[in-house]
């Protein structure tokens, strides 16, 4: 597991669960009930609101069910000040419903908040609390068999209760690792949140404060998606051009930067069609993320990605990217058929003689493996170049790493190209002079 990875699975969900634990376990937190109350509706209220403006449905209807399951419980017979036998059968139903309902929420397409989407998961939501309703109502009966009251702040959920959230919870963890997605995470520590409100449900305090936090987590999970979508690529899950662009005003001197482009990207394109140009761009950009050597990759449009070196030189990192080269071109993929677009993208800006097609055609086809007409392997050209004195602008970096991208294409791609030193040509050119 890389640290992209584990970043995504713990921030800011397990963090944030983490944070509230360990201060209500050290007696730190010491808002009143009333406070926490509140704090639970702005989060609520809040998510539901940051939900329905990004047009997050699963978000906005998880919300609704944590709501649902509080206002059950707190409806019938609990938690002030302790759980009657309505309340510990209101707890344990939605130990049952609650873990279920997550899962099918998880499971549903974003088609956003239209009545074939919501309007049968709101019927099922209403059939589930009539449920839970009448469970409790049947528990409060007289002349039945009634659990007491109960004086403890901790409540004991039936055993098929805790396997059922320890195997959602085991399924979202396996979501999160395969998606990275922040909506996926905030399930994950959402649902464990609540979990820890349902065991101590019997404190009305305590009910609160991890209820507050399972709402709380949805709502800053909206907003690290939207900062997720601001900054990173969609289809590579790489950093983009913005990200990009704000890591250049943190560089210091020395660093490096290399220019990556993929070779016959354009032909990809024609000749296997758009969905098999998205798998090559997917299949480069994993080898991207494990570059070695300090690198930070970004796609910065079309084929093209960028890889920044902080404190690196040129000696420090060349390997490094010849090691990426050569991961590239041993990497092999199935293409897929029946692609959904149909008309071409713009020319290459890179191919700059279109009377070489026919050799550029005879090239492309050359990469497709004999033993299967749908084995393919890609193959990128790759410029560096460094900032060799104090104060060099980044811009006039990205410039030499460029022209030696050029370089590397006009000799015949796959290959790495290093940008001549500034130094020397300038050492050079007063020679000459």
């Amino acid at each position: 597991m890389n640290r992209q990875t584990l970043q995504s699975l713990v921030v800011p969900g397990g963090v944030l669960l983490l944070a509230v634990a360990l201060l209500d376990y050290s007696g730190w937190l010491t808002l009143t009930l009333p406070a926490l109350n509140f704090l639970y509706y702005c989060g609520l209220i809040g998510g539901m609101l940051l939900a329905w403006r990004f047009h997050s449905s699963r978000i906005f209807f998880v919300l609704c069910v944590l709501f649902l399951s509080g206002q059950a419980i707190s409806l019938f017979g609990g938690p002030q000040p302790s759980l009657s036998a309505a309340g510990i059968t209101a707890v344990h139903a939605i130990a049952l419903l609650l873990p279920l309902n997550f899962l099918l929420i998880a499971l549903m397409q974003e088609r956003g908040f239209t009545a074939s989407s919501a309007g049968p998961l709101g019927l099922l939501l209403f059939i589930e609390f009539s449920i839970v309703a009448i469970l409790c109502r049947t528990a409060e009966a007289p002349n039945l068999t009634s659990h007491p009251r109960h004086l403890d702040s901790t409540i004991s959920l039936p055993n098929y209760s805790i396997f059922l959230f320890a195997a959602i919870l085991v399924f979202f963890i396996a979501r999160v690792l395969g998606s990275r997605k922040p909506a996926e995470a905030a399930l994950l520590w959402s649902l464990s949140a609540f979990f820890l409100a349902l065991h101590f449900a019997g404190s009305a305090r305590f009910f609160i404060i991890y209820s507050a936090t399972a709402v709380g987590i949805l709502a800053v999970s909206i907003i690290e998606n939207s900062y997720l979508l601001a900054y990173h690529d969609e289809l590579t899950g790489l950093p983009s051009r913005r990200a990009f662009n704000d890591a250049l005003l943190r560089l210091e001197e020395p660093y490096a930067i290399a220019v990556v482009d993929i070779d016959h990207f354009k032909q990809f394109n024609d000749t296997y069609g758009h969905d098999t140009g998205d798998q090559v761009l997917r299949l480069v950009a994993s080898n991207l993320v494990r570059v070695t050597g300090g690198g930070e990759s970004y796609r910065c449009g079309g084929e093209e990605f960028n890889i920044l070196f902080p404190g690196k030189t040129i000696p420090e990192v060349a390997d490094h990217l010849e090691k990426l080269r050569a991961a590239i071109e041993s990497s092999q993929f199935q293409a897929r058929g029946g692609d959904r677009r149909s008309h071409p993208r713009g020319p290459d800006r890179r191919e700059r003689a279109p009377a070489r097609a026919k050799k550029k055609g005879h090239a492309i086809r050359r990469l497709t493996q004999e033993k299967s007409s749908t084995a393919l392997s890609v193959t990128v050209s790759i410029g560096v170049a460094m900032a060799e004195v104090e104060n060099a602008a980044p811009e006039s970096v990205i410039e030499a790493a460029d022209k030696a991208l050029y370089r590397a294409k006009a000799n015949g791609r796959n290959r790495l190209e290093i940008a001549p030193s500034r130094r020397r040509t300038r050492t050079k050119a007063a020679g000459i002079a």
